[in-house]
């Protein structure tokens, strides 16, 4: 286990970094799922205060995202209670509007990643689904994910593509990018938790996916237990967010009873690999790099997902 003040050291290097929506959202999960709900409440007021007239959360500096404003959503939902606050109830309210009914998307309702290009990003089925789901519209939450799967999914590695284009019906980037498929896996995950006890067939279906991922993303990890940029390129550069990713989602998997507890050897090789990973500014080195995502380095989303994977794997020793 790592000292109480190597994740204190994190959270204020997180605390510190600029953040574009999705960042601002993803940082709001890590602090909900730690229990930090003052955070929560705080994050939540900001990210409304920054919320466009069309409904989308935590704008600053890209008006062009079309999901990544989602990310916020739950801990809007959870501090509007927490707080009484109820025009963080509206502000919730107004991005699922945006979601259902206003933003831009494919012929058969599945979302496009960006307002100004018809392209469908690995990126969203962490930001879109899990808020959807949080605030009830589970079905809809269901059918992005069925979308984004067909569209992305390689039939034979069962891995993810980064970005399908819809315009050109083909990808703009085929490449099984590592931290895009961490998003995916981690977003089902994170709509499994939410689904309804009458919903159990499709939380089955849902774990058999994210399974599937886990075991394609982990027949390629290295002895480190760190994976490559794009997980099947060795030539790319040893990236460190996608560990994190993972091994949250084994223990979430875990915890759940949907994923075999015998995965906790690899949940703690990658745990410790990320754990190595934070200097001593607590910045969690080797992430893709923000704000480009093309280079190692630290980024809001690496400081957040040692954070949500630190409280996965606290809750799965407390459950066990």
């Amino acid at each position: 286990m790592p000292q109480p003040d190597v994740a204190s050291r994190v959270k204020t290097a997180l605390l510190s970094m600029q953040r574009y929506s999705w960042e601002q959202g993803v940082a709001a999960q890590a602090f909900l799922e730690s229990g930090d709900t003052e955070l929560v409440v705080l994050f939540a007021k900001e990210a409304a205060a920054r919320q466009l007239a069309d409904g989308r959360l935590a704008v600053i500096g890209n008006s062009t995202a079309v999901t990544d404003p989602a990310a916020a959503g739950e801990a809007l939902v959870f501090a509007a209670k927490a707080s009484g606050d109820s025009s963080l109830e509206k502000a919730a309210a107004r991005m699922i509007d945006w979601l259902l009914y206003k933003a831009p998307r494919t012929d058969d309702g599945i979302l496009y990643h960006l307002h100004d290009r018809p392209q469908v990003w690995v990126d969203s089925f962490y930001m879109a689904p899990p808020f959807l789901s949080a605030a009830g519209y589970h079905e809809e939450a269901l059918k992005q994910i069925a979308g984004f799967r067909r569209l992305l999914l390689d039939p034979q590695l069962r891995l993810l593509s980064h970005i399908w284009d819809d315009g050109l019906q083909a990808f703009a980037r085929k490449a099984f990018w590592g931290v895009g498929n961490g998003w995916a896996l981690a977003g089902m995950t994170r709509v499994i938790r939410t689904l309804p006890d009458v919903m159990a067939r499709e939380r089955e279906t849902l774990a058999g996916y994210v399974q599937e991922g886990i075991d394609a993303c982990l027949s390629r990890m290295r002895d480190d237990g760190l994976f490559h940029d794009v997980i099947d390129d060795p030539s790319t550069f040893v990236e460190t967010n996608l560990s994190q990713m993972l091994s949250y989602v084994l223990f979430r998997g875990m915890t759940g009873g949907w994923i075999t507890t015998g995965r906790l050897e690899q949940a703690e090789k990658m745990r410790r690999a990320a754990q190595g990973k934070v200097d001593r500014f607590g910045l969690v080195q080797g992430v893709c790099a923000s704000p480009h995502f093309d280079r190692p380095g630290t980024a809001a989303e690496g400081q957040a997902f040692f954070l949500l994977m630190e409280a996965a794997a606290k809750d799965f020793y407390r459950s066990t």
